[in-house]
């Protein structure tokens, strides 16, 4: 039987923002699913590869853009919308500016306390 285990050391806030993902000579764009401090779990047409990082640009509403590196550490390859056209996978922070980090404590903890 699967460990249903919570394994995440932060909390994540379940948010849809969009997101565009810089890989090689290609844009992707998607969406984010959740974030936490420490990275995001996202939706997006094309999958990425594992283990890789990439430059990833997040637009949350009312705010200005946030520029990440990130790592995709895992993938879900069966998709994550209602068509199946989508696949869903999970990015790890490398590099955030300490500004946007408090801004992703900020709203998370604001969130929380709802």
């Amino acid at each position: 039987m699967p460990d249903k285990t919570e394994r995440r050391q932060h909390p994540r806030y379940e948010v849809r923002w969009p997101v565009t993902v810089f890989a090689d000579d290609d844009k992707i764009t998607g969406e984010t699913v959740g974030i936490s401090v420490n990275g995001m779990s996202i939706c997006c047409e094309k999958p990425l590869h594992i283990d890789l990082v990439y430059r990833i640009l997040i637009l949350p509403p009312d705010h200005q853009i946030i520029e990440i590196a990130g790592k995709a550490i895992w993938s879900n390859l069966y998709g994550v919308d209602d068509n199946d056209a989508t696949v869903g996978m999970g990015i790890c922070f490398i590099e955030i500016s300490e500004n946007d980090c408090e801004f992703f404590n900020d709203m998370i903890a604001t969130h929380l306390k709802q």
